[in-house]
């Protein structure tokens, strides 16, 4: 029997603190995937780091391969699947990047070492050893050396997936499983629901 979903984003509250009791590692775990530039498809798995009604927020360098995918082609795809509640989660959307303050206020909650990680990493680029990362993070501690916070660099910092998808599924007996895809046409709009055939 299918269910009905009266507010998405309450259900994928409840959810995400049902995972955060059951999953072993990370429950914010996503599945992230974008289309590059010449239309080849890519998938790596990124951290969720805040939601609400607006949309799903993650953090990574602009320059990266996802950064210049989702500056080519902002929209998104992404999946959430909590293993031992045998349920998943997709959603799909537009993807605009944060404003700067709401990345650095992010980014000054971080541990000092993922801060100094930000500036050292050359995200997605050629890395000739691993003693030119090292050298790279020795110079950034250097230079922040006594300072306690400090900008972000500004190659680095926040997205938000603004759902027009939203998919619930959970397991059934003999993988007859319960879907429930719920879609718009704009942020504002109201949600068409939809059960879906396993």
């Amino acid at each position: 029997m299918s269910f009905t979903v009266h507010d998405p984003f309450a259900l994928f509250d409840q959810w995400l603190a049902d995972a955060v009791h059951s999953e072993p590692n990370d429950p914010n775990a996503m599945s992230l995937a974008t289309v590059d530039a010449d239309g080849t498809l890519s998938n790596r798995i990124v951290l969720l780091k805040g939601h609400d009604a607006q949309g799903f927020r993650f953090f990574t360098n602009y320059d990266s391969r996802k950064g210049q995918a989702l500056s080519n082609n902002p929209r998104a795809a992404a999946l959430f699947h909590w293993k031992t509640l045998e349920r998943q989660v997709r959603i799909e959307g537009p993807v605009e990047p944060l404003d700067p303050a709401q990345s650095q206020a992010y980014y000054d909650t971080r541990p000092r070492g993922s801060r100094i990680g930000a500036w050292a990493s050359l995200q997605s680029q050629p890395l000739p050893n691993r003693e030119a990362l090292e050298d790279r993070i020795q110079g950034f501690e250097a230079e922040f050396e006594g300072q306690e916070t400090f900008s972000k660099p500004v190659y680095w910092g926040g997205f938000v997936l603004r759902p027009l998808a939203l998919e619930f599924w959970r397991a059934g007996d003999y993988r007859l499983h319960e879907r429930v895809r719920l879609t718009r046409a704009s942020a504002q709009a109201p949600w068409t629901q939809s059960p879906l055939y396993p």
